[in-house]
């Protein structure tokens, strides 16, 4: 019976033992599993805060690449050409359009900050560009346009898609010259003005909308004529220098001009269909008049430009003549102007110029990256000794090269043929004065020049 106790003691001891063994080895296992589950927690933990680092630094490097990219897009280049008179600077953003006064004297530029500034042409040539600021009230203007004394100018207001005047002046205390809004036009057409401009006689106003409507306005803002183009939508609108016409082109291959005629005693009497220029495989980009309307130019997505003779007698069915076919450099170029001489031609897009002699039809110069963006506006003065290019925060004002080459030649021509005497002997005069002033430029170039083309 002693054994049998001794034995029921041992099997309760080895019992106790046991379950003290196995739960050691529970609360081995249970720190265990705790301890791998917290580093888990913890590695998972290091992970996730690795990956917004990660994130952090991606997102950084990507914001720092999209600010280079946004530097590189809008920082300035500057231009050197041989032809370049001056860079004007001073707005914060790009610039839409400009215009020279009729006067000579002054260069408007309007640009998408709202401001306006008005330069003198006569310091081109210096080094320092002074100017008078002006402020397009709660809009910015996308066109302006002189008026024919040179003491006020047409906007467009982009917000409002109307005309607004503003006056030039001078304050009574300091006879500083000031730029102040004067009235509005009123709203009458929805679709976008695309371009503006004002007759030579102050008689009229034009407007072009993107639509295929041209209206025509008193200089006080009361509406003359609605003109509908029949062009399915208009790409360019014009008024001519000489005062007398309107013209527009659009997606049809031609270029319609109107004669806006006043009676003798001024009042309007109509807008009259006057002639057309045909000829264009494509919708015409722009065109533009020489001074006195003798001569036009004409770009078009057919990949051409064309030279006419619009010295006609059109009120006798005279058709304008064709003189000049030339065929783009560039496919981007879609802006063209004409000198008011009718000389030179010079073609814009993108960010090149295409310089062409209107006598012969040749390109003498290509310049390219002349802006850092698209270039937006481009224009003679009414010298023709300039022409200015608009494209981002700057203008770039060029000597007109190809007019001095041009003029000489024709006047080479002119004396060659004249019988002799006095006209001859002017001539002399002329070709001495120009070759001169081409001397003057050239020398003045720095950077040496690449031979025309």
């Amino acid at each position: 019976m002693a054994d049998a106790e001794q034995s029921d003691v041992s099997s309760v001891s080895t019992i106790a033992v046991t379950a003290a063994v196995g739960a050691v080895i529970f609360l081995f296992v249970l720190l265990c599993s705790i301890g791998r589950k917290e580093k888990k927690e913890n590695d998972k933990d290091e992970n996730d805060q690795q990956v917004k680092k990660s994130e952090k630094i991606s997102e950084k490097g990507s914001k720092r690449s999209r600010a280079n990219v946004r530097s590189k897009k809008t920082a300035h280049v500057p231009l050197s050409h041989p032809w370049l008179c001056c860079t004007l600077k001073g707005h914060g953003a790009n610039i839409l359009s400009a215009d020279f006064s009729p006067n000579g004297k002054y260069f408007l530029t309007a640009a998408e900050d709202r401001s306006l500034m008005l330069w003198s042409v006569k310091e081109f040539p210096q080094k320092e560009h002074k100017f008078i600021r002006g402020t397009v009230e709660l809009d910015h203007a996308t066109k302006v346009s002189f008026s024919p004394d040179s003491k006020a100018f047409l906007t467009c207001l982009f917000n409002e898609n109307t005309i607004r005047i503003f006056r030039i002046g001078k304050k009574e205390d300091t006879g500083n010259v000031t730029l102040a809004a004067s009235f509005d036009f009123p709203k009458t057409h929805s679709a976008e003005i695309i371009s503006i401009g004002i007759s030579s006689s102050g008689k009229f106003i034009m407007t072009c909308h993107r639509d295929t409507q041209l209206n025509v306005w008193t200089i006080k803002g009361e509406l003359l004529a609605a003109i509908d183009t029949h062009q399915m939508n208009n790409s360019y609108g014009a008024v001519s220098h000489c005062g007398r016409f309107v013209a527009s082109s659009g997606f049809t291959p031609d270029i319609k001009v109107w004669e806006v005629v006043f009676d003798k005693s001024g009042n309007f009497k109509e807008a009259k269909r006057a002639f057309e220029l045909k000829g264009h495989g494509a919708g015409v980009h722009s065109f533009s008049f020489n001074s006195d309307s003798s001569r036009m130019v004409s770009v078009s997505k057919d990949g051409t430009w064309k030279y006419w003779n619009t010295d006609v007698k059109y009120e006798y069915d005279q058709d304008p003549k064709l003189l000049l076919t030339g065929t783009l450099s560039n496919p981007c170029l879609r802006l063209i102007v004409l000198s008011p001489d009718a000389r030179t031609i010079v073609i814009a897009g993108d960010t090149t110029i295409s310089v062409c002699n209107a006598l012969t039809g040749k390109e003498e110069e290509v310049i390219e990256n002349v802006h850092s963006e698209s270039i937006s506006s481009l224009i003679f003065d009414i010298s023709g000794k300039y022409f200015v290019s608009m494209g981002d925060k700057h203008a770039q004002v060029f000597h007109n090269i190809t007019g001095y080459r041009a003029t000489v030649a024709d006047l080479e021509e002119k004396e060659r043929k004249s019988p002799g005497g006095a006209m001859k002997e002017r001539l002399r005069v002329q070709i001495q004065e120009a070759r001169s002033s081409l001397s003057a430029i050239m020398d003045a170039a720095t950077n040496g020049h690449a031979d025309s083309k």
